[in-house]
């Protein structure tokens, strides 16, 4: 049970030896500040009351810890007062911080702010000895009570948050795997469908003319031979396609091609300061590759230069050449490429945006994290 209790306490952030000096001193000052033994038995049991309201209000999940934070309030406000113990305001602070719903978080808040600072401010005009000796530390615990709640407010929003971004990365993943099984799926229709179709049909035929017309049947047959090849080619292509395409390796087949067309290539590449996800990668490669095959085959450029910058937010491929001809939106529809790299962009809400100034500059940029649309 002891030990239970002392890794609740290590979970608040706050040293366990903190929480028990805290919970120790109360005794101290209810002895060193009270004139008659009923001041101590009343010290005593106001101390207990707060400790059992604590964890009452604790283990409340309804209205009632609204009731017993006020009671807490009530409590340390009476010790403050009476025996110079501020220390109590602390815990409410933190059991403030605890509370979700906003509207009751700001008025416990602001209730326990506002009667707090007048009873430290009582105290303070009344000038007592034991209470002027511990100023410095009562600075600190009015401090916390107006920060301690606010910041364990703000992280348990960010913690909500980022439980959520991560549910809707893990949705956005599953659809993403869903669509690239329909992707799959219709491609495996397109290409093997129709060639297995034309080889079945093909193949009847030559069996039927293998005895009537045997120079036709063989026709047919290498028809239904060279159809298989075809078919085959496409599923191998598929299947590379599948595999994805690493930035690194498609920057080296770029820089073959550049070469082999005489275009000179500068590389100002970053992949080494932050990750990529391999489903982003895939994508920056494909239009990577897209975009210097039309550097190649329409830009006429002597020279082509790829940067990648990453940051916290976003990833930044730019492909610059400068050759000739200004690109418009009417060349998105032209079957150059550009219209395809735009609709994969978009899938993972990035953009594709055309700069024509001494030559042409393609800049895509994709968010590191891919939001549900």
């Amino acid at each position: 049970m002891l030990k239970q209790y002392w890794n609740l306490l290590k979970t608040t952030g706050i040293s366990p030896y903190i929480w028990t000096i805290l919970g120790i001193l109360p005794f101290y000052f209810i002895f060193s500040q009270s004139a008659s033994t009923a001041e101590i038995i009343n010290g005593i049991i106001l101390t207990l009351a707060f400790f059992l309201f604590y964890r009452l209000a604790f283990a409340s999940k309804s209205w009632t810890v609204y009731l017993w934070s006020s009671i807490l309030i009530g409590i340390s406000v009476f010790l403050t007062l009476f025996f110079s113990y501020v220390y109590f305001a602390f815990f409410i602070a933190y059991l403030v911080g605890r509370i979700q719903n906003r509207i009751p978080f700001f008025v416990l808040y602001f209730i326990h702010l506002v009667c707090m600072s007048a009873a430290i401010n009582l105290e303070l005009v009344f000038r007592e000895a034991l209470f002027l000796s511990q100023l410095p530390f009562i600075i600190i615990v009015w401090l916390s009570i107006i920060l301690l709640p606010l910041s364990m407010r703000n992280k348990k929003v960010t913690g909500r948050l980022e439980e959520k971004l991560e549910d809707a990365n893990k949705r956005i993943a599953e659809l993403v795997k869903a669509e690239e099984r329909q992707r799959i799926a219709r491609d495996l229709h397109d290409t093997l469908g129709q060639k297995l179709s034309l080889i079945g049909l093909k193949s009847d035929l030559a069996g039927k003319l293998v005895y009537k017309d045997p120079e036709q049947a063989r026709a047919e047959l290498k028809d239904v031979q060279s159809t298989a090849r075809t078919a085959l080619n496409e599923v191998r292509k598929m299947v590379s396609e599948m595999r994805g395409i690493r930035l690194k390796d498609e920057l080296l087949r770029v820089e073959q091609i550049l070469n082999a067309a005489e275009i000179h290539l500068d590389l100002e590449v970053d992949l080494s300061s932050k990750t990529i996800s391999p489903f982003i990668e895939n994508i920056l490669s494909m239009c990577l590759k897209e975009a210097v095959t039309n550097v190649v085959k329409h830009s006429k450029a002597s020279s082509c230069l790829v940067t990648l910058n990453q940051s916290d937010k976003d990833i930044t491929l730019k492909i610059k050449d400068d050759g000739i001809g200004e690109v418009t939106e009417s060349d998105f529809s032209k079957g150059s490429g550009l219209n395809g790299m735009r609709e994969r962009l978009e899938f993972v809400n990035g953009t594709l945006d055309v700069v024509s100034e001494n030559g042409n500059v393609l800049i895509i940029k994709v968010p590191r994290v891919i939001k549900q649309s």
